[in-house]
């Protein structure tokens, strides 16, 4: 068998296999992603991988969550999911653009600083700390979360 053939065999399985894979996972379908709003502000985020946000991705799979928030403290922007997520609470310090869960049901979106001990949910990722902090210091906001298609 020649160097050629073997290369040959060697990608057709690839391929074979990367397309077995898809097909079970549904990948390289357009992918339905977890997005966020700020008012009517869309805002890009990078989730956690972690079980509160595979939660949080169940319980918007089907229709958006709007979550009523108030300022708090004058770094943050809390509100009521209405539902417990699952917790694993760590000591952090947050900076503008963290999106964390309070007490299993509370998000919290930061434009300032805080240390305390929660479950982290994403983080803003096209926002400066001044664009987070023009979007959510003026007075209580609304935040919607659902899903989108990419």
């Amino acid at each position: 068998m020649t160097m050629k053939t073997l290369i040959s065999i060697l990608l057709t399985l690839a391929l074979l296999c990367m397309g077995i894979g898809m097909a079970e996972t549904g990948e390289g379908q357009e992918a339905e992603a977890m997005k966020m709003w700020i008012g009517e502000t869309a805002v890009a985020v990078t989730w956690e991988d972690n079980d509160a946000v595979r939660a949080l991705r169940e319980l918007v799979a089907e229709q958006p969550l709007t979550i009523e928030m108030s300022m708090y403290g004058g770094f943050e922007q809390v509100g009521s999911i209405g539902t417990d997520l699952p917790r694993k609470d760590v000591q952090t310090t947050t900076q503008a653009g963290d999106i964390v869960l309070y007490a299993g049901d509370q998000m919290v979106v930061f434009y300032g600083s805080n240390s305390w001990a929660y479950t982290r949910l994403g983080r803003v990722t096209d926002k400066t700390a001044g664009e987070m902090a023009e979007l959510l210091s003026g007075g209580d906001v609304t935040i919607t979360v659902g899903m989108s298609e990419e």
